[in-house]
């Protein structure tokens, strides 16, 4: 381009406006030039970066005639990161107040059911806080109704959830988690599972309440960790009779409550395999326990981040995908990580919709 422009001025009969004009063309392009490099350079480096990852992919895989393509059965959607909580350990922190415009994640759940989606369940974050919980509801609703899913869940802590929702899309879910660690207040505050002096226990055994009124299928999470290892929980959960009580082993992840960027630290929280295990032997009797260690839990979830990105966990921190709203879902879920052997063996599938469970209303 500089040659041209030397040309054009030493050209014999140039006049002055072209001869003005040359020299502005030469000077932009020494004034330009290294951005529009760097900008090529840049571009020409994640495209490299794109196709090397999609070639990975592929290669792990296997053959073309041998790969097995995985369905998002189970779909675990964290369309929110913010929370009124601060439990020490959580692993999906607010690293981000963004969150889907509504009509956004009803297409990205439409996409999730093409593709073989039978459960969504909803988590954060706090699902409730957004909307005050109005924005759950809607989706809740949609998943059921538009989209008929087999079965819809939420997971949530439970202090913002009010009677007036169930009323209005208590029909529409069939099960609803709340998380509890333990049975003593003062455990649950050094936690951080608490908001001020509330009781978190007083809010658990209300919706219970209600999970029964409006036909509501109860589940309980507990994450055991330092703080309640040696807690025996056997007679609430009995009184409580959730369909499942999920215990999970305290879990780092890198980025979310372990390492340098993480909004947690969690290293104080973690107990051992023989603790995590000496816990589950004590509780033994409670039918519903269903117990999920570290290596259980890790690759087996598929997880949707805020963006609608699968999120891979098997290098020890979450790497997402693209978007399923960008590249669709069998692009996207190439990169997820997901372990479907062991989702299978840690009885990620099971009865999940309550219009087959055998429950006493």
């Amino acid at each position: 381009m500089r040659r041209a422009a030397d040309q054009l001025i030493s050209s014999e009969g140039f006049k002055e406006p072209r001869l003005r004009r040359a020299r502005a063309l030469s000077m932009s392009w020494l004034v330009f030039s290294p951005a529009l490099l760097l900008q090529l350079l840049c571009s020409s480096i994640l495209t490299l970066l794109s196709r090397l990852r999609s070639y990975w992919a592929a290669a792990a895989a296997g053959p073309p005639g041998q790969r097995s393509e995985v369905t998002p059965t189970s779909v675990n959607y964290h369309f929110t990161r913010q929370c009124n909580y601060k439990c020490g350990f959580c692993f999906h922190t607010a690293k981000t107040s963004f969150v889907l415009p509504v009509e956004e994640a009803k297409r990205g759940l439409r996409l999730l059911r093409e593709a073989g989606m039978e459960k969504i369940n909803f988590s954060g974050g706090e699902p409730f806080l957004q909307d005050r919980g109005a924005f759950l509801g809607s989706l809740v609703q949609f998943c059921k109704q538009d989209l008929h899913l087999p079965s819809v869940s939420i997971v949530s802590n439970g202090s913002l959830i009010r009677e007036s929702w169930f009323q209005k899309y208590g029909e529409f879910l069939d099960i609803l988690a709340v998380s509890c660690d333990s049975f003593d207040e003062d455990t649950n505050q050094l936690i951080g599972r608490a908001q001020g002096r509330k009781s978190h226990l007083q809010n658990l055994y209300r919706i219970r309440s209600w999970c029964q009124q409006y036909r509501v299928a109860f589940k309980i999470n507990s994450v055991v960790n330092a703080f309640n290892v040696d807690e025996d929980m056997s007679e609430h959960i009995v009184q409580l009779d959730p369909v499942r009580w999920k215990v999970f082993q305290c879990l780092l992840i890198d980025g979310e409550n372990a390492g340098q960027s993480a909004l947690r630290e969690a290293r104080r929280f973690v107990v051992s395999d023989r603790q995590f295990e000496d816990f589950l032997d004590r509780h033994s009797g409670v039918a519903c326990l269903v117990p999920e260690s570290n290596e259980k839990m890790r690759n087996s979830y598929l997880i949707l981040d805020e963006y609608m990105r699968f999120l891979d966990c098997r290098g020890g921190g979450k790497q997402p995908s693209r978007s399923i709203l960008d590249v669709g879902v069998k692009a996207a879920i190439c990169f997820s990580g997901f372990d479907e052997k062991m989702f299978l063996r840690r009885g990620g599938k099971y009865v999940w919709s309550k219009a087959d469970m055998k429950l006493d209303w």
